[in-house]
This record gives C-alpha cells, structure tokens and sequence, in this order.
C-alpha cells in the first residue's frame, strides 16, 4: 500500500455499510493523510464510524458533507444510486473540482441512472466495482484487508477523464487491491456468470429446503459442501433484491444458460448416459482447479484469464556432478497426439507417462470443453472417453493452448474440418509466432481462416467447410505443418499428400496407424485418405528426447559423470542430438532398446569424454531443432570450432533462439559469430579450467533457453543467474528437482524475493 499514491484533501464516503467502512479502514491502515467523512441514513453508524476511528465525522444530510469533498464513493444500494446522484447534482450539477466513483456490482443500471441525472456522463464520473464482500454487513464488519489482492473493476466510458481515472486507480490500489478496466456491459455480462447466478441459486436451493417438511433433518444432517455453497445465502437480501432488478436481462441469460446445461444434465442422469455426466463433472472439477490457480495466483494457465504469470529467476552456482539414473517426463509431442487422437476415436483409451505440464494440459482442458469426458491426469495416467471422428461439439469460447506452438498448429488442421467455428489463441509469446505456415496451405484445401495481422494468433476458423485432400511440397521441413495437414486431410474428401524436404518426427503418422487408420510412406512422401475411423487404444508415452538432451549435455561437458536417462524415445526422426554428440566425441550408449506403442525407447547412458568441435551436417538439423540451444552450450565446451548452418527455423521458435543464445553465450565470454542461418562457436576444451564466466542471462521466456544455461554452469566459473523461468513448468515440471538430484546447485527465486 502508498501512502503517498492518494492525494485526496477529504474523502467522503456515502454508505458506511461493510464496503464504505471497509475502504475507510483500509485507507487508514495505509496511512492516508486527508480527511475521512461519511454519510448515511443511519446516525448510529456514523457514530460508530468516528468511535472506531474510521472516520473524522459525518452526517445524515448529504447537502452538508458533499461541497467541500475533493472525491466522493457511491456506496448505497444500486437502486437508490439514481437519488443519490440526483443530490449531486443539485448541489454539483457538472462536478466540476470533484471526483465520484461508486462501488455497484452492476454499472449498466448505474451509468442508465447517471445519464438521466446529468444528461450525460459526467468526466469526472468513474464507475467501478471492488468484487470483495462479507455475509457480514454495517460499519462494525469493516476489515481493513477486504480488498487486499482482489480485483477493482473499473469501467471508465470514451470521455471519461485520464486524471479522474488515475485518481481512483490510485485510491483503490492503496487498498491493496489489483485494479482492472472493462467495458460496461462485459462487467455485467461476467459478473451475472460468476457472482450474481451463484448467489441467486444458494438462494433458491435453500429456500426450497427450508420449506419441506423434513427441513430439520435436512439442516442437521447436511456436510460441510452443503453449508459451503449455500453460505452466500446469508447475505443481504435487499441488497440482493436490488442487483437482480439492476442486472435483469444478464442475469436472465446466465440463467438460461443454466437451465440449459442443467437439463443436458438431467437427461444424462435419466439414461444413464455415464460418458455425459463424466465429461460434465470432470470438465467442472478442472474448471474450478483453474478457478482456483487464479486465486492463489498459480501459473496453471492463468494468463488466458488476464492474470500476468509470475516471474521466476533460476540461480546456478558453478560446479557440480552429473551422477545417477533419472527419467525425464513424458514426450510433449506424444502427449498431444495422444490425447488428440484419443478424443477422436471410437472407444476408451488409456494413456501412460503422460507429461502433466502446462501445454499439454491446455490440450487437455480443450478436449473437455469440446464435451470430451477425460479422467485424469493422475500420475501420468489418461483415460479418454473418444466421441469420434464427429463428435467433438462447438467450445463456449476461445480454445486456450498456453505456450504451445506444436498444439496450435496442430489444433488447427483438426479444427478446420469441424461444423463448428472455433478460434485458437494462446500466451503473449505464442502470439507472437507466425501461423500463416499451416493457414495458407489449409486455406488451399478449402478452410477458412482468419488470422491476426502478421499471419499471428488467434486463428479463427469458420466451421463447415468442404475440404478437399491436396498435394503439399512443404518449403521448409516442419513436423507441425505435416501434422496438421494430415489431420486436416482426415476430414477431406480423397487424398492428402505431404512432401517434406528433409526428414520431420513422424508421432503423427506413428500414432495414427496405432489407432487404426492407414498412412503410406514412400521416400520423402506421405498420404493418408479421409474418411476413415479411429479405433481405441493404449499408449506408453516415452520419456522425451528433447529433455533428456539437457541431461546427456550435462554428463557430456561434466568431467567424471555418469548418468542415465531411462525410457527415453529415440524415434528416427527425434535423435539428432543423439547423432551430433557422437559426432563430437560424447561417450553415449543406447542400451535395453525396445518398442512401446510403435515408438522404439532405450535406456541412454551418457558418460564423461572430451568433446571436439565440428561442422553440424545440414541433414541433421530438422533432427534436432529443438535441442539446439543445449547443443550451443556443448559446443561451448568442446575443442575448437562447432559450426552450424542451415537454422533458419531456429529464429521462429518461442524466442529467436540463435539470438538468445548468442546473446547468453556473449553474457558469459564464448567466443562465437552468429549468422543469419546459424552460429559458429569456439569451445574451450580444458577440462581443468571453467569454461567461461558467469552471469545474467535473459531466457525471453523461453524454456529451452532458460535450461540450457542451467546446464551451463556446471562448467562456470561464477554463479548464472537467469530470468523469465516460469515456462519451464510448460515442458518440463520437474526441472529443478532432476537437476538437483543428478548433482546441480539450482534455486528458483520467484518476484518478491519467494524461494
């Protein structure tokens, strides 16, 4: 809280109930210097207001206190607004030298109100929402943290003044509140949803309780979910009546919406339609952990609902080991197909090793909202109830899918074939990669879609279109651009066709023939025919190669290391990095190969051997995109020059990775040269000395980025200390605790100085 943000000379507060008082505490608590008065009906609790040092003074008569008060707060009842204005009015009637702002949770009634008082609504007049409250009520509830970290809502119109607005920012983040701004009508429309249908419900429920005849037992025997949700019904019924009046036609709304979704309900209980109430119940159950990673501020996507994510600073110290056995989570790319496919098959399928991080979660969570039943994930364990190649049903809103480029390229080959109209959008940084890769040539086949300028996100794509199967001569290899045709190419009459110019991962068509439907391979080619079905089944999601990289690097530059990664997916098309640390001299063995699900695994021991510089052959580069920024730091450290050409694709990642990493390696003093394509790096080689400095690395939020420069200071000779970590959690959940269980010395330290 500052004291010195509120510059207000005298304060005065119209309504000293809970909310009045309430702010009245708060400011004094924070040390606000002007004077505090009030005006209410109710002489008694002026009275009480001045004996609990709340207020300086105040009266019955708003004539007497209203002149000489620099900003006045509204907080009576939504329906007696209009008369309190029209007060105002006689004795202000512009408001002219005054700031008024109020405190109704419903602003169309308020603002409707303010307009017939003044003609129009006046600059100087800044409507505004603290959501915050108590069954409690009168002056004697006041609670000087009421409206620490909850929102203010603030709905200023197009001539609202920029001073009046600054001022009651000011006012209410004195309080401890987070203030927020938002048109009028969206107000009424989210907080009818979330705030006035609940309340309107406990109230129903309770009643309808309390009048049968059996109203004693049902009170005495109720548990505690009985008591905590109807315990909204003990609030204040007038001033309940009153919001209901104020916000009819919203309220109304939601609770069509309600009675519809209750009916769907209903009919799913009556034919005990087990798959109906299970999507309904799970979709709720995970909806309201996300409802809940808001209030706690968690990262578990909390961006899609305007909650900035928190910062998160990894500190390394130099040195360490790479010692022992651990198993990275579960293959990103498995996991969404996984969960993809399995929503559109005919059947049950039951996924293991799933990577329960951010991303594939949001994949998850928009299966749900496209009426899938999911159960899980519960230690890496999935079971999906599949709706079928047309069973999937129109979302309520945007498709959310976080950080996560592989899951919105995809989504949208899936999408486009669909009868619905849906639109994908994501995080800031996902906003900012180019989509336009899988638009145009989905456009070719007879989609529609819009995208934001630039070709970014969102997608919107419009529903019912007729697509036909095509011939695709990708110009650049990209396993998210074949994978989204391909799914696109399910829904297409004939033939789909993707050429690739150099070899891509190949989950999509591993997976697809796993669930049943055919693909063909012919050299640089592959094709499927749309129409088909997909059939059940069970998947093992190997542990993922781009994970473990950051390991095998690590045990690769770290004298007397021996570590193993256990389980990890070696497909053909996913071991670059394999192929290139061989090439440099790395001492790295696959042992207990085997298959699982049409995915071959093995066990990687990685031990301790000089690495020697080279040049990265032009074919291994798709193999390995994605592991290049761990690759820089082997590079770092090996003998000579390690040059790469041939990366183009590299600047279009989350970050531009050849210029983070450039940036990084400068930060620490490698000597390298960055090219348009690609990076030359000059290693050190000397395993008795560090192999750079130290220092502070800004990861641009990128995970990749983030971890390889963790793994860097096992070779450092001073602490890096590297920012915008939080989307680590996005793809690998359990970084820290690996790394510090192979030998690293890794702390997060999150904004604020929280550990």
């Amino acid at each position: 809280m500052n004291e010195s943000a509120v510059d207000e000379s005298r304060l005065l507060i119209v309504g000293l109930g809970l909310i009045g008082g309430s702010l009245a505490a708060a400011l004094r608590a924070a040390g606000f210097q002007g004077e505090i008065m009030a005006c209410d009906p109710d002489a008694r609790e002026i009275e009480r207001g001045i004996e609990m040092g709340l207020i300086d003074g105040g009266s019955t008569r708003l004539a007497e206190q209203a002149p000489a008060a620099s900003m006045i707060v509204l907080a009576v009842p939504v329906l007696a607004m209009e008369s309190v204005m029209g007060e105002l009015a006689t004795l202000n009637p512009t408001l002219a030298g005054q700031v008024v702002t109020d405190v109704g949770s419903t602003k169309a009634a308020i603002r409707d109100a303010a307009l017939k008082v003044f003609g129009h609504m006046p600059p100087t007049l800044v409507l505004g929402h603290p959501i915050a409250g108590s069954e409690k009520s009168g002056v004697a509830a006041a609670n000087s943290t009421l409206y620490v970290d909850h929102n203010v809502i603030l709905t200023p119109e197009a001539e609202t003044d920029a001073g009046a607005l600054a001022r009651v920012r000011a006012l209410w983040q004195a309080c401890g509140a987070q203030v927020l701004e938002m048109d009028v009508s969206r107000h009424d429309e989210v907080l009818a949803q979330t705030s006035h249908l609940p309340h309107l419900l406990a109230f129903s429920l309770v009643d309808t309780l309390a009048r049968q005849d059996q109203r004693l037992d049902i009170f005495r025997y109720a548990a505690g979910g009985f008591r905590d949700f109807t315990r909204i019904a003990g609030s204040d019924p007038v001033m309940w009546r009153d919001i209901f009046t104020a916000n009819r036609e919203a309220v109304l709304s939601s609770l069509d919406d309600f009675e519809r979704g209750l009916a769907r309900l209903r009919t799913a209980v009556e034919t005990g339609d087990g798959d109906a109430m299970l999507a309904t119940f799970d979709r709720a159950s995970h909806a309201r952990h996300y409802f809940e990673s808001l209030l706690n501020k968690t990262s578990y996507q909390t961006e899609y609902a305007m909650q900035s994510q928190g910062q998160v600073t990894y500190r390394v110290r130099p040195g360490g080991s790479a010692q022992g056995s651990v198993r990275v989570p579960g293959d990103k790319s498995i996991s969404h197909r996984s969960i993809m496919l399995g929503a559109l098959a005919e059947g049950v399928t039951t996924v293991t090793g799933f990577l329960e991080g951010e991303d594939s979660l949001a994949t998850l969570q928009a299966f749900r909202e496209m009426g899938v039943a999911i159960e899980g994930p519960h230690q890496g364990r999935v079971v999906i109830h599949g709706v079928g190649m047309h069973g999937l049903q129109a979302p309520s809103g945007p498709i959310y899918v976080g950080n996560s480029g592989t899951a919105m390229r995809l989504f949208a080959g899936l999408l486009a074939g669909q009868a619905f109209t849906s639109e994908l959008t994501g995080d800031e940084s996902l906003t900012r990669r180019p989509m336009n890769r899988v638009a145009e040539p989905l456009r070719a086949m007879g989609a529609v879609i819009d995208t934001a300028e630039g070709g970014r996100p969102p997608l919107h794509i419009h529903g019912g279109a007729s697509l036909k199967g095509m011939y695709y001569d990708m110009p650049v290899a990209s396993a998210q651009v074949k994978s989204c045709l391909l799914l696109a190419g399910l829904y297409a009459d004939g033939e789909t066709r993707v050429r690739e110019p150099a070899p891509t991962r190949d989950h999509t068509e591993r997976m697809l023939g796993g669930f049943g439907y055919q693909v063909e391979r012919q050299g640089d080619t592959c094709w499927l025919n749309g129409g088909e079905r997909l059939t059940a089944g069970a998947i093992d999601v190997p542990a993922d190669i781009s994970s473990a990289t950051f390991f095998m690097v690590a045990a690769a530059i770290t004298p007397d290391a021996d570590l193993t990664l256990e389980h990890v997916g070696i497909n053909p098309t996913r071991i670059g990095v394999i192929n290139i640390l061989t090439l440099m001299g790395a001492n790295l063995e696959l042992v207990n190969e085997r298959e699982i699900g049409g995915e071959p695994v093995a066990d990687i021991r990685v031990r301790y051997a000089p690495l020697t510089g080279i040049d990265i052959p032009v074919a291994q580069v798709p193999l390995a995109i994605d592991e290049f920024p761990a690759l820089f730091i082997a590079a770092a450290n090996a003998s000579g020059t390690t040059r790469l050409r041939g990366a183009a694709e590299l600047r279009v990642k989350e970050s531009d990775r050849l210029q983070a990493m450039a940036d990084g390696l400068a930060t620490l003093g490698v000597e390298h040269r960055l090219l348009d394509e690609g990076i030359d790096i000059v290693g050190n080689g000397d395993a008795q000395t560090p192999s750079y400095g130290g220092g502070r690395i800004d990861s641009l939020g990128d995970h990749r980025i983030a971890m390889a420069f963790a793994v860097a200071a096992l070779r450092a000779g001073d602490d890096i200390v590297i920012d915008n970590c939080a989307n680590v959690a996005t793809s690998f959940p359990d970084f820290i605790e690996l790394a510090t269980r192979i030998g690293m010395t890794l702390d997060a330290e999150r904004a604020g100085g929280e550990g």
